[in-house]
């Protein structure tokens, strides 16, 4: 045998294993392979245990942190924020994901009038229905954008739902047991903001400024899964900024002095402007929002209808929410648009009611 025809016969004998060789291999046995080195990722469950363990190990450096006044302040309006909104959050997510599965595209259009400028009220009168605040509110609005509903008349329902809801004019009623006119009030002045700011969105809107987050294609998914997985994808989105939302509005809690409050209510323009203000930085559920109304005796009605309609439609919370679905671009157009609207309209509103 020639030297060429000895090393081919060498070279056959160091070949891999073909797909024939595969065939006779018992079952379960694996082709030998040279070992790779498996990369390892850092994920959450790996975050959270290293977050528990330092927890454990400054147990009694926390303990003494947390024991200040200032801080335990921020852990207690922090923490109640949370626990506020959380729920609705939830609920919102729920019936997002429903909507998003299990209503067709075919029932908007008949359930809303083809005008988009008649859609825009009808789709506000549709909050009545919807027990539910602010929180659960957004993804709800983000899921009819989805399904095919004009922007304008979602965004509507949006700032309706969680002002005229009959839970939360009830909650208004028992806090103003002596004011009747203020759940009137309130009722009145958050329906027309929301039909205005959805006109105006008809006349000066652009569909570029909203960016929804991609959400996995549901359509060739099993109904059951498309369902977890649209409400994995919304409390990633919709829960991290609330509480980005809700650490602001406990820092903003701590740092303002609560004497300018007093001096602003001395001032008529000024304590309406003060207490819409403090409504956004204060990011109070709006089931909860009118007893602590109730409880700024010192300010004009009016001032306080104005905390109200403001509230339920722009606060921190709400903000950072509206710019994890619908992008940041939108978020600060719409926020300082409806926060003037809002202070308008309830100032117009308590000038003739109250």
């Amino acid at each position: 045998m020639s030297a060429p025809e000895r090393a081919a016969r060498t070279a056959e004998r160091t070949e891999l294993p073909s797909a024939a060789d595969d065939q006779h291999r018992p079952a379960g046995r694996p082709r030998s392979s040279s070992p790779s080195p498996i990369a390892h990722r850092i994920g959450s469950v790996e975050v959270l245990t290293a977050l528990l363990l330092l927890l454990l190990v400054m147990s009694e450096q926390l303990t003494d942190l947390l024991s200040t006044p200032a801080l335990a302040t921020w852990t207690t309006v922090f923490v109640s924020v949370m626990v506020q909104a959380v729920p609705f959050l939830v609920f919102g997510v729920l019936l997002s994901a429903v909507i998003a599965v299990f209503v067709p595209r075919s029932f908007w259009a008949r359930a809303l009038p083809r005008h988009p400028a008649l859609a825009v009220p009808v789709a506000s009168a549709a909050g009545v229905v919807l027990p539910g605040c602010e929180c659960g509110a957004v993804p709800i609005a983000g899921s009819l954008i989805r399904r095919g509903v004009t922007p304008a008349a979602a965004l509507a329902f949006l700032l309706a739902a969680p002002a005229i809801n009959p839970i939360v004019l009830a909650a208004t009623a028992v806090a103003f047991p002596n004011n009747p006119e203020i759940v009137a009030g309130r009722a009145a002045a958050s329906l027309i903001v929301a039909m205005v700011m959805g006109w105006l969105w008809l006349r000066l809107g652009r569909t570029d400024w909203i960016r929804l987050p991609h959400r996995p294609d549901l359509d060739g998914l099993p109904r059951g899964q498309a369902f977890w997985s649209a409400v994995r994808h919304d409390v990633v989105h919709a829960g991290g900024f609330l509480v980005v939302g809700a650490a602001a509005a406990a820092s903003i809690n701590v740092l303002v002095p609560e004497r300018w409050l007093q001096t602003l209510a001395d001032q008529p323009v000024l304590s309406v402007l003060a207490l819409a203000a403090l409504a956004v930085l204060l990011s109070i559920c709006s089931e909860a929002d009118a007893f602590v109304a109730a409880s700024l005796s010192q300010f004009s009605l009016t001032a306080r209808l104005a905390f109200l309609v403001v509230g339920p439609m722009v606060d921190l919370k709400l903000i950072s929410m509206q710019a994890g679905i619908f992008g940041r671009r939108f978020a600060v157009r719409f926020a300082p648009a409806t926060f003037a609207v809002a202070v308008g309209v309830a100032a117009a509103t308590g000038s003739v009611l109250l």
